[in-house]
C-alpha cells in the first residue's frame, strides 16, 4: 500500500502556494514578500519597537533594519523616537502605506478565495480550528527542551 503524504509536507506546501500566488497578484505594487510582511505587521502593531518587530516576522534585527531603511526611503514606514529610551526607534506606517494595506488585504481576500474553493464555511471554520489548535500545540512544545526518547530508552 502507498504511503499517504505526510501533513507536514502538505502544510509546507499549502503555505509556500499561498505565498506564491499572493505574490503573483501583488507583483504590480512593487513590493518585495518581505515588504508586505512589515506592512501587515505594522498595520495591527503601529508603535512596535524595531527588534519586536524583528521577533515578529522572524528575521535578524540587521536584516528588518536593511528592509525598513528602503521602506522608509521609499516613504511607507517612518521611525520615531522612543519617548522612553532614545537608543530605540518606534515604527510607524505613513498615510502613504495605507491604500497598499488595503490592496493586500483585497490580494489575501482573493487568494484565500481560490484556496477555499469547494469548501464549505463549516469546514473552513473547522479547518482554522484544527490548525489554530496544532499551532498552540507546537508553541507549548517548542517551549520545551526536546527529549529524543529513542536515545534515552534505546
Amino acid at each position: 500500500m502507498p504511503s499517504s503524504p505526510n501533513i507536514s509536507f502538505v502544510l509546507h506546501d499549502v503555505a509556500r502556494l499561498l505565498r506564491k500566488r499572493f505574490e503573483q497578484r501583488s507583483r504590480a505594487s512593487g513590493l518585495t514578500r518581505a515588504q508586505w510582511q512589515v506592512l501587515a505587521y505594522l498595520s495591527l502593531h503601529e508603535g512596535i519597537h524595531q527588534n519586536k518587530l524583528a521577533d515578529l516576522i522572524e528575521i535578524t534585527p540587521i536584516t528588518l533594519a536593511r528592509l525598513l531603511d528602503k521602506m522608509e526611503a521609499s516613504g511607507f514606514i517612518e521611525r520615531r523616537p522612543n519617548p522612553t529610551d532614545r537608543r530605540a526607534w518606534l515604527l510607524y506606517l505613513t498615510p502613504q502605506a495605507h491604500p497598499l494595506i488595503e490592496i493586500m488585504r483585497s490580494n489575501g481576500q482573493k487568494t484565500r478565495d481560490e484556496a477555499f474553493v469547494g469548501l464549505s464555511a463549516d469546514a473552513q471554520l473547522h479547518l482554522l480550528q484544527t490548525l489554530s489548535l496544532i499551532k498552540s500545540n507546537l508553541l507549548t512544545a517548542c517551549a520545551q527542551p526536546a527529549v529524543d526518547r529513542e536515545k534515552i530508552h534505546g
